[in-house]
């Protein structure tokens, strides 16, 4: 193995010291744990990065910051990627955005930083940061930039975005615009005063910095930046900075950056360039003028010069060594500057590096991960320590979600375990497990959050936190801990966090009902027990106009995972009309409509989702024509099943199903977003897909992403180039092109009202350029732009159809958008 720089300098060290034993090995992990949280301890610099996006962050320089010079550093990223794309699934939306904050906070284990956000949501592409700002609620933003200022308090905020617009994403620039704007007034008593009033104090950074990327240097005068080299090798690890970002940056899994190869491994110099956009100005160093020493802290400089000691001082092999100088250092803690958080978490963290040195390990396990409001948790403590340089006592377990705490005062003896069970109610008014900021209907551009505590965290707090009491050495020491379940169906040593559920869950049969006018349908909703002998009643809530019988079901479930589905007759009113309808069970006195939703990827922990249990009930005028559809999936999307909602019969395909005597029974083939991206199996079987569409069928592709990823430029009997072209606007007018065409009139006639009500956009990677035998459909642009006719292109080839289109079937479908159902059931008729 090899060892890095900073141990082989601290081997020779430690064999110079009286008294001290050489190094016998190369570190542990655990030593090098310590070690970078004793250095952590030592640096009092603080850094924010601010952009819009997860996969926004500079990760090298994140790694720098963060490992390198052990500032606190962190990243708050302006939405959670709601409105991006998902290479590995079906998700999208508030899903994706769930997924892709436990990717980000994956990023950050890796890098040393640690992760925030603000209530934005991401609405998907924006061309003009105008739009940007019209969608987010600016003021909130910014007031929730200004809280992550005063909470986490960096001495520099940094900006990833140039505040110039164009050319490049509007939440781009607009996250530097914000990042500014609250950088302005974080530092005002009298800007949000509501969280001065909540404990939260002004606090103005010395500067904030626009870190100039490579493609956006040319936007700045060589005079105007600031150079900083941040490579080489984290001394600890021994790794490259750009081998720490490499690994950080894979994290972004559903962004296809799993393999992410672009930062260098070498140790050589990079720079960094920085300009600055106000406060102090800095020459050499982001940190010029900047006190990162603990004499910052009125009475801290003793502090500085003892943990200085203990770190010349401290002995890999033989940690606990350091535990006595430690204890002195927290004594001198103690009293100071009580009210600052950043005094407050260098007390939380002495007190991790106190226990392990002391190799003092704790565990709250519990049996299920799962509990229902007004159960009782059972929980078995468990501790264990590896060293007795001072005694240690174990004295309580505090429970502060209920307020009260489980005496033990047991004194711990090396390397002797010591266990416990305690038995404590969990509330009855405890909450469901769901992110908080999925709690409440959003906005198009802003979450809603009700409890302003939570704004800027990354995930929710523990569900029943743990505080393990310590006595060591006369002193109390204070562990955070969570109860958590070693699970068995993921990699050994995975755990689960605690999660609040109901005693049943409910799911709709599909998450969109299509009713002609006036018509009646079969509404199906299955309950699944969690618990024994579950009984209640079952009801729909649909709103005035729409009728539901019967009015309520019973139901008793006798075992865990007992399952029964109930059909209720809905009947739509006379007029076109949408809806939400929900599913609700009556159990004793509290009513419950929750569905449940894994997301179970490996690369991040195992999430549960209790949304309610909802039904968009879409009255429409929509005939279709054929049958039988086949569907070939791409990178994951619903559209099978909302084909199966419009009455086809729709049958899962895969490469090798595209055979002459397979393709014969189908009225048309549709296939999934981005096939020809991540499948391999399609290629060799296009002349057969080909030949299906000559003899008669239909085929309908949709939309492709240009780059090195897409398996072949041939995708469509005739040529056509893909481009990064897109709508944004999903009210963008329509122009209709072809308006005799089949595609837009059977058997619907579509008009201009069928494009009301789109989400998110109206379409991505518009075709630029196609062969003279294909025709363009519609048209449309955004505003101050030359129309785009890409997103609908159909041609005739032999006796069949050929459709390839760019809109965003795949959102509008699942959302139920009665226009884009019509339009598509004409796309899938064609030629019927």
């Amino acid at each position: 193995m090899k060892w890095s720089p900073y141990f082989l300098a601290a081997a020779c060290l430690l064999a110079a010291l009286p008294g001290r034993a050489q190094v016998a090995g190369p570190p542990s992990a655990s030593d090098t744990a310590i070690m970078r949280d004793l250095y952590d301890f030592q640096s009092m610099g603080s850094i924010l990065y601010v952009a819009a996006h997860p996969d926004d962050e500079n990760n090298e320089l994140l790694a720098y910051l963060a490992r390198g010079r052990h500032y606190r550093t962190a990243y708050l990223s302006l939405n959670r990627g709601d409105g991006g794309q998902n290479v590995l699934g079906p998700q999208f939306g508030e899903e994706l955005g769930l997924i892709r904050t436990e990717e980000l906070l994956a990023a950050r284990r890796v890098d040393g930083g640690r992760q925030y956000f603000t209530r934005a949501v991401d609405f998907g592409f924006s061309k003009d940061y105008l739009e940007t700002l019209k969608i987010w609620d600016q003021q909130e933003v910014v007031e929730d930039t200004v809280r992550v200022i005063r909470e986490f308090r960096p001495d520099v905020v940094m900006t990833r975005f140039s505040l110039i617009p164009g050319g490049t994403h509007g939440h781009h620039t607009a996250s530097a615009m914000l990042a500014l704007d609250a950088f302005k007034v974080a530092g005002d008593p009298n800007a949000f005063p509501e969280q001065i009033r909540e404990g939260l104090a002004p606090w103005q950074p010395e500067c904030i910095l626009w870190n100039v990327g490579g493609f956006q240097a040319s936007e700045v005068g060589e005079s105007k930046t600031i150079r900083m080299n941040i490579g080489g090798i984290d001394p600890l690890s021994g790794e490259p900075y750009g081998k720490i970002a490499a690994r950080s940056r894979s994290m972004h899994k559903t962004q296809g950056l799993g393999n992410f190869t672009g930062y260098r491994g070498s140790s050589g110099p990079r720079n960094e360039s920085f300009v600055l956009l106000a406060g102090e100005s800095v020459t050499d160093d982001v940190m010029d003028g900047v006190d990162t020493s603990w004499s910052r802290v009125p009475g801290g400089a003793d502090i500085g010069t003892q943990i200085a000691q203990v770190i010349q001082q401290f002995n890999p092999p033989n940690p606990a060594a350091s535990v006595p100088a430690l204890l002195e250092i927290k004594k001198l803690l103690a009293p100071l500057a009580p009210d600052d958080p950043v005094v407050n978490e260098k007390r939380a963290l002495l007190d991790h590096i106190i226990q392990e040195c002391l190799g003092l390990t704790v565990e709250t396990s519990v049996p299920q991960a799962e509990v229902v409001p007004g159960e009782m948790l059972k929980m078995r403590l468990s501790v264990s320590l590896n060293s007795d340089i001072v005694p240690v006592r174990w004295m309580a377990a505090r429970y502060p979600a209920i307020k009260t705490q489980f005496a033990i005062n047991t004194k711990l003896s090396t390397n002797q375990p010591a266990s416990c069970v305690s038995t404590e109610m969990l509330p009855a008014d405890a909450p469901l497990s769901q992110p908080y900021w999925l709690r409440e209907d959003h906005t198009p551009g802003m979450f809603v959050v009700d409890d302003p505590a939570l704004i800027g965290r990354p995930e929710n707090p523990p569900v029943f936190p743990v505080e393990q009491v310590f006595e060591v050495g006369g002193q109390t020491l204070v562990i955070p801990d969570q109860p958590l379940q070693t699970t068995a169906t993921r990699k050994a040593g995975d755990t689960r966090r605690l999660d609040v559920i109901s005693p049943v869950s409910l799911k709709l049969a599909s998450d969109v009902e299509l009713f002609a006018p006036g018509s009646s349908h079969n509404v199906m909703v299955t309950v699944t027990s969690a618990r024994l002998d579950v009984k209640g009643a079952l009801r729909l809530d649909a709103p005035a106009g729409w009728a539901v019988s019967p009015a309520t079901q019973s139901f008793h479930l006798g075992a865990v995972e007992d399952q029964k589905t109930f059909t209720f007759n809905v009947i739509a009113p006379a007029e076109p009309a949408a809806t939400n309808i929900t599913a609700e069970v009556q159990i004793d006195d509290k009513t419950y409509d929750n569905e449940r939703v894994v997301i179970d990827y490996p690369h991040i922990p195992l999430l549960l989702l209790q949304p309610p249990a909802r039904l968009k009930a879409v009255c429409l005028d929509m005939a279709i024509r054929g049958q039988n559809i086949g569907y070939l999936p791409g990178a994951g999307d619903s559209v099978a099943q909302c084909l199966q909602d419009m009455g086809y019969q729709v049958t899962l395909l895969t490469g090798a199903d595209l055979t002459p005597e397979h393709l014969k029974k189908f009225d048309a083939v549709v296939i999934g977003i981005r096939a020809f991206n991540v499948r391999t199996d399609l290629v060799s079987h296009l002349p057969a897909l080909f030949a299906f569409v000559q003899d008669g069928g239909n085929v309908i592709e949709q939309y492709n992403r240009p780059g090195g990823d897409l398996k072949t430029d041939q995708f469509t009997p005739y040529s056509l180039e893909l481009s990064s072209q897109r709508v944004t606007d999903p009210a963008a007018p329509m122009t209709f092109l072809a308006p005799d065409h089949p595609a837009l009139n059977v058997p619907n006639k579509i008009s201009s009202t069928d494009f009301n009500g789109w989400i998110q956009e109206r379409g991505i990677y518009y075709p630029d350029q196609w062969d003279d035998h294909i025709t363009p459909i519609l048209a449309c642009n955004d505003a101050g732009e030359a129309p785009l006719k890409g997103g609908l292109l159909v041609a005739q080839y032999g006796k069949g159809y050929f459709v390839y289109t760019g809109l965003d079937f795949f959102r509008q479908l699942p959302a139920g958008v009665p226009g884009a159902y019509r339009l598509f059931a004409n796309l899938v008729s064609l030629g019927k």
